[in-house]
């Protein structure tokens, strides 16, 4: 099978009611891409679909169907089976936009006929929130230099609640293997894993300023639903914790690559400290100690700068007063900072 310059992988779960506006936007990019769409297990329509679109689009689509395995198992199998120089996650309910879709593969097409090591490409994407005419687009001006090669050492201050979201990234495909990425399986918030461990080995750094990822947000089901979310705690823990284990801060070079993967594991720990807090049962308020103390333990210089930083600060305010104070805190800090 020949090379494609771009894998887009869809991973697809029940998707029947919306995977046709994400398969059709990937379509527009021609037959230099090719899309995986990787069937996980759905009991509906979808193995059909996707099927149907594979007969009428052979050069373009593939589709694995395999057991469930969840999001992760769906990404995985996507990256082994990539023939493309770059590579994206693109999920079933979100879309892409035509015209920056276009400008990015234009990009890509150069940095490989001119042998451009380009590790890592960034865009922009936008929440397409549910019943919002206003759309919120997560930028990186003035934060990463545009429409050159740069390399970390170039990269500016990234605002807390800003950070590089799986939704914003193209990676060259064997980065991915190279870093032996292997998302847990059956495990819901990978996209953070997926966004964070393969960083290390990511050198050189190109930033078009389009907006290009569409990601829809707001069904009541989602996983990033509040009470979806405290519902999953769990798995925001596991997905928290290899992120600690990923992360060395002696080791991670240059000095503002390990300043930035630090900020992004504090604001996930946040979220899950934040989530245990809000769920208000004592079995959650349990389990967060038991976190703190994992992080103590097993991560001792993390520890000591998450828990004297100023979210350590909010997150760990004593008694039920000092709880309904750190809620209030996230929620200014969620505020003023806009993530999500």
């Amino acid at each position: 099978m020949s090379s494609k310059l771009l894998t887009i992988v869809v991973p697809c779960y029940n998707s029947q009611e919306y995977m046709h506006r994400c398969i059709d936007s990937l379509l527009l990019g021609g037959t230099a891409v090719e899309i995986i769409i990787v069937d996980d297990g759905s009991t509906d329509q979808t193995p059909a679909l996707a099927d149907a679109y594979a007969a009428q689009y052979p050069e373009m689509i593939r589709v694995i169907h395999q057991p469930n395995k969840g999001h992760g198992g769906a990404v995985n199998a996507g990256i082994r089976a990539a023939t493309g120089t770059y590579l994206k996650v693109v999920d079933s309910d979100d879309w892409v936009d035509a015209a920056a879709y276009q400008r990015i593969l234009d990009e890509l097409q150069r940095f490989k006929d001119e042998q451009l090591p380009v590790d890592l490409l960034i865009s922009n994407y936008v929440y397409e929130n549910v019943g919002m005419t206003r759309k919120k687009v997560i930028h990186y001006k003035k934060i990463l230099p545009e429409n050159r090669l740069f390399t970390w050492n170039e990269v500016g201050r990234f605002c807390k609640g800003r950070y590089l979201l799986m939704h914003s990234m193209i990676y060259r495909t064997n980065i991915l293997r190279d870093c032996g990425l292997e998302l847990p399986e059956h495990t819901f918030y990978v996209d953070n894993l997926f966004a964070f461990i393969p960083l290390p080995y990511v050198t050189n750094i190109y930033y078009i300023n389009v907006d290009f990822y569409r990601y829809f947000i707001g069904r009541s089901d989602q996983s990033v639903n509040e009470k979806v979310m405290i519902g999953r705690i769990d798995q925001q823990i596991k997905v928290n914790k290899l992120m600690m284990d990923h992360f060395n801060l002696t080791e991670i070079q240059p000095s503002k690559r390990r300043k930035y993967m630090f900020n992004y594991l504090e604001i996930i720990t946040a979220v899950t400290s934040i989530m245990l807090i809000r769920s208000g049962a004592e079995a959650s308020l349990k389990k967060k100690a038991e976190f703190w103390q994992y992080i103590k333990d097993q991560h001792p210089e993390i520890y000591h700068q998450l828990r004297f930083g100023i979210f350590g600060f909010i997150l760990n305010l004593p008694g039920r007063i000092g709880r309904s104070i750190s809620v209030f805190l996230y929620r200014l800090a969620q505020m003023i900072y806009g993530f999500n």
